[in-house]
């Protein structure tokens, strides 16, 4: 297990703990209910176990197959947004439910579920405040060659930028505690799992690596349509993120290589200057002060950035805050009696189902 210094999780003693496992489905009706009878439902350290739904605008039997499976609660998009906003209201979702960790898995159950005590036991153990399963990409058969060479090449940059030791930066099953989550604001519209490392850097926040095992595959990921495709997104993403959190840097580099670009055509003509033939290397002198003019540019945008980051930094803060109490008073409206408005819906669940939980929400 790997982890880097940051703030950290302690429950107290008599804290009663809860997990919710947090599922974006987008068209699962074949594997959801599988995914969901995987979970396992007593774990020690732990005192509830609850499932949450999130229907990305399907337009098959999802919702009704996760109902029927043990679902305690379904949120349900009205239309497809993507991978990075299902996984964004799931986050909101399992705050406002009183979670305590959550949890991240897929739709198409490619994590196997067993995995799951594994995963938060850093939280529980007051180690880490995220957790990323690690699938040991480079020991697996199911990955080809170039995959392999694309993920560890991958690896180490997000590691370089993240600041963190996580050694399987994509992969989508992982655990956050509730202060962790309450920090990740997700803004990416491709995915969430680079994204959300480079902010758990920013914030130092503790991060861990499990091993952990995965499924046969089901069917093609539907997130890329293609390894260029994939690679595209995810350095698009990588650098509008790394140049939110860490603006000064990034535009710093870009202005001391554009300086010491353009230093060399000017020293170039300063030496035939002095040496006399100056006069037929004057492009020489115009294109070294486009570049030193250029990189005095990007200082001016490293600065104006810092200050933009600085607050950011302020409003994050104050959305936290502000995100806390919402979700606290949420919290406790969601323990309240439900009222007459969702006893129809409640009465016809329990009529079709038994028993479960009949929270559901469209957005």
């Amino acid at each position: 297990m790997h982890n880097n210094v940051g703030l950290r999780f302690v429950p107290g003693p008599l804290e009663a703990m809860k997990l919710i496992v947090q599922i974006p489905c987008f068209n699962e009706e074949r594997t959801l209910a599988g995914a969901i009878a995987e979970i396992p439902r007593a774990i020690p350290g732990v005192d509830s176990v609850e499932v949450l739904v999130i229907d990305d605008g399907s337009s098959d039997a999802t919702v009704e197959v996760a109902w029927q499976a043990g679902a305690d609660h379904v949120i349900r998009h009205r239309a497809n947004k993507g991978l990075a906003a299902a996984f964004r209201t799931g986050i909101d979702g399992c705050l406002r439910y009183g979670a305590d960790i959550i949890v991240n898995t897929d739709g198409d159950n490619q994590y196997a579920g067993s995995g799951i005590p594994a995963l938060i036991r850093p939280i529980l153990d007051g180690a880490a405040e995220l957790v990323v399963g690690d699938r040991q990409v480079q020991q697996s058969p199911h990955y080809s060659p170039v995959k392999r060479r694309l993920h560890a090449l991958g690896t180490k940059v997000i590691q370089r930028l993240s600041r963190t030791e996580v050694t399987d930066p994509v992969s989508g099953f992982r655990a956050f505690s509730r202060d962790a989550a309450m920090l990740l604001n997700v803004v990416s519209p491709f995915s969430y799992t680079i994204e959300t490392l480079i902010q758990a850097g920013s914030h130092q926040i503790a991060v861990a690596t499990v091993p952990i095992e995965t499924n046969a595959a089901t069917r093609k990921s539907r997130l890329f349509k293609s390894i260029p495709h994939f690679v595209m997104n995810s350095l698009a993403t990588m650098v509008r993120i790394y140049a939110m959190y860490h603006p000064l840097r990034l535009f710093g580099y870009i202005g001391i290589v554009l300086g010491l670009a353009g230093a060399i055509p000017i020293l170039r003509f300063l030496y035939f200057y002095f040496s006399g033939n100056g006069g037929g290397h004057v492009q020489s002198l115009i294109l070294g002060g486009v570049l030193v003019l250029m990189g005095f540019v990007a200082f001016l945008f490293a600065i104006l950035a810092d200050l933009v980051n600085f607050n950011r930094r302020l409003v994050e803060s104050t959305l936290q805050k502000v995100r806390r109490l919402e979700i606290e008073l949420k919290s406790q409206q969601a323990n309240t009696p439900e009222t007459d408005r969702d006893q129809p819906e409640a009465a016809a669940k329990k009529s079709s189902q038994g028993t479960g939980s009949t929270r559901r929400i469209s957005i």
